[in-house]
């Protein structure tokens, strides 16, 4: 409940509801003291001139005191002057002195104490505004019930906008920058929600342009690139091998790289490039990656529910990644089925490794670690790319030490079931 907005303004009424009920309640069971101090000084007059005289006899007064306390339904102890008892009727009451001492003004039992104009103390206990307590409660919380019928659907109404704004915004940040909010109405609610549409108007043109100078950049690249190749290819025999050699590596490296700005830029308009559900069987994938790089591998027949050709692109780039910086050493594939609800690929290698505090920003684009050596080849991006299509397909990725020295790679990807 304390996670819903609506509810927890809907209970403050009701709490705040209740407690206005309980003290008008406990005020009108207690006394209003300008009635109380009226009454009592009513009540001496009434009672002095209703009782026998203090020089009657005991029985005459107690007869009195008797027929009094019957009607009006009060325990009652009349004293001398002195203090000593006379006559009683009801419940026994406290002494006089005990009662002028401690005489309560408050609930529903109030004790009081009364001189009369001889001089006579007389002492009773009432029970006074129950029946109009209890009907003041009732009519308080019949109150409290029709408010409460009647805010539930404003506070459900304003707090259902909260969520319906919530949702928007949570669709907006999952990659739907065309998303938009409802504005309704002319409060907070309804200003927030315009201020929300236009940042969102305006994050939305920016991402656009982006994406259009990426796209038409890359594009624009192409043309020169074929041109500097075709030239390499005419000029093979006239330039030395070594020459020919880098140029030719040089070109590749800047194919690759307009190859990986361009699919970057489209798995960050992740609405834009909604993930297939095609099942794709990835140990098929691994092993014929594997096999084109020279890598050992352990595949477990795995079938994932996703894009294949991102999912060919994440394995490439791991095992050229780990070929071209493993120092010439081994490197090992492994495919498995992890506690029943995520699929693991590791690769590893067992070069130098990654420092513990490089292995997160290695993922960064175009981060190299500090020693590598740009003739290994390699634009930058290929880590940056792995991690973005497994969190495309709903996984993660992780650089760990490998057992036997070097580096391995983790992939982990959520499936609901395996297929074997």
């Amino acid at each position: 409940m304390a996670h819903h907005l609506y509810l927890r303004i809907y209970v403050a009424l009701l709490v705040s509801l209740g407690l206005a009920a309980c003290l008008f309640g406990l005020a009108h069971w207690a006394y209003d003291p300008e009635h109380l101090n009226s009454g009592n000084e009513a009540m001496t007059e009434l009672a002095s001139s209703v009782l026998p005289p203090a020089s009657a006899p005991a029985a005459l007064q107690q007869a009195v005191l008797t027929r009094w306390g019957k009607r009006l339904q009060t325990d009652l102890a009349l004293y001398t002057p002195g203090g000593e008892p006379v006559a009683a009727v009801g419940a026994p009451l406290p002494p006089l002195s005990k009662a002028r001492r401690n005489t309560r003004l408050f609930g529903p039992m109030a004790v009081f104490t009364l001189q009369l104009q001889d001089g006579r103390w007389l002492v009773g206990q009432r029970a006074y505004g129950k029946g109009a307590s209890l009907g003041l409660l009732a009519i308080l919380l019949l109150v409290a019930m029709m408010v409460a019928a009647a805010a539930y659907p404003v506070v459900r109404r304003l707090t259902r906008r909260l969520e319906r704004l919530q949702a928007s915004v949570e669709t907006w940040g999952g990659g739907q920058l065309a998303t938009r909010i409802a504005v309704e109405g002319k409060d907070e609610v309804a200003r927030l929600a315009t201020s929300f549409n236009q940042a969102a108007a305006r994050i939305e043109a920016l991402v656009g342009s982006q994406r259009s100078l990426l796209a038409n950049a890359s594009h624009e690249l192409r043309s020169p690139l074929a041109r500097i190749r075709m030239a390499v290819e005419l000029m093979q025999d006239q330039a030395a091998p070594a020459i020919r050699d880098e140029l030719t590596r040089n070109i590749g490296e800047l194919d690759q790289l307009i190859d990986e700005v361009l699919l970057a830029s489209r798995l960050d308009a992740t609405a834009e490039l909604a993930r297939s559900d095609e099942q794709v069987d990835l140990a098929a994938i691994v092993a014929e990656e594997c096999t084109r790089v020279g890598a050992g591998f352990e595949a477990a027949a795995l079938t994932v529910a996703g894009d294949a050709r991102l999912l060919r692109r994440l394995v490439r780039n791991l095992l050229e990644n780990a070929a071209r910086y493993g120092a010439g050493s081994s490197v090992h594939a492994s495919l498995r089925w992890q506690d029943k609800d995520a699929i693991v690929l590791d690769v590893c290698d067992s070069g130098p490794g990654v420092p513990e505090a490089q292995r997160e920003r290695i993922f960064e684009p175009f981060y190299r670690v500090p020693g590598a050596s740009e003739s290994a080849g390699g634009v930058g991006l290929g880590l940056s790319l792995v991690r973005q299509i497994a969190r495309h397909h709903g996984g993660e990725v992780r650089c760990l030490a490998g057992a036997a020295g070097g580096c391995c790679f983790r992939v982990q990807l959520p499936t609901p079931w395996p297929v074997v």
